[in-house]
């Protein structure tokens, strides 16, 4: 697969493509298939919040900018990430 972004991950989400977007996840976060599932269907019953897509989209800017705790704590709240310590090691370098 091709370098992905959150853009893919999002267009698979509004798709209805829960098995596209968790293969991004898989590449984005460092995920397992199981765990990049887990984490699509988590960010799926967080969409309704009104709150909640703002504050997913502020993980490029965490990534960017912020601490490993800042983007733990969005990778929890978004996509029920518990250890994120891989995930964040591969985010940075994108």
């Amino acid at each position: 697969m091709a370098d992905v972004t959150f853009r893919d991950f999002a267009g698979a989400v509004m798709t209805n493509n829960d098995v596209a977007a968790a293969r991004v996840l898989e590449q984005l976060l460092a995920l397992s298939p199981d765990a990049a599932s887990a984490a699509t269907a988590h960010f799926r019953t967080r969409m309704p919040d009104p709150a909640f897509m703002p504050k997913a989209m502020g993980l490029r800017t965490a990534v960017a900018t912020g601490t490993d705790v800042e983007i733990a704590a969005l990778l929890a709240d978004c996509f029920g990430i518990a250890d994120a310590t891989a995930s964040i090691a591969a985010l940075r370098p994108r």
